[in-house]
């Protein structure tokens, strides 16, 4: 992984993203899925970009299937973003990069125009 994307696993998932008191963006990816890679770049102009303000890492789902599982990941690429500890939005599939950009910006509590 190259970067500022982290590398979540069930270990610290906790620790490091449910009591952040920055937004977190978790992309929840397997090494064999196709959307999954188209994806990746997207995820890391967001760690790039919002790397003073917000964190953005990944779950593999196959290394951590309870992880998936608890937040009800039954289709990947899945990126669930997490602010006060609770998922406050949730994307199945490819997204674009303004519509990940405008849910961090709102989790930030910019006004958007």
């Amino acid at each position: 992984m190259t970067g500022p994307v982290l590398q979540f696993d069930q270990s610290e998932f906790e620790s490091t993203v449910l009591t952040s008191e920055q937004p977190v963006l978790v992309d929840f990816y397997a090494d064999w899925c196709q959307p999954c890679r188209m994806v990746a770049p997207t995820v890391e102009a967001l760690a790039t970009e919002y790397e003073e303000e917000a964190l953005v890492g990944k779950v593999d789902v196959d290394a951590n299937p309870e992880l998936a599982q608890r937040y009800g990941v039954s289709s990947i690429p899945t990126l669930l973003l997490f602010s006060g500890g609770e998922v406050v939005e949730r994307f199945v599939g490819l997204r674009q990069k303004d519509e990940l950009s405008a849910a961090i910006d709102r989790a930030l509590g910019r006004m958007l125009s």
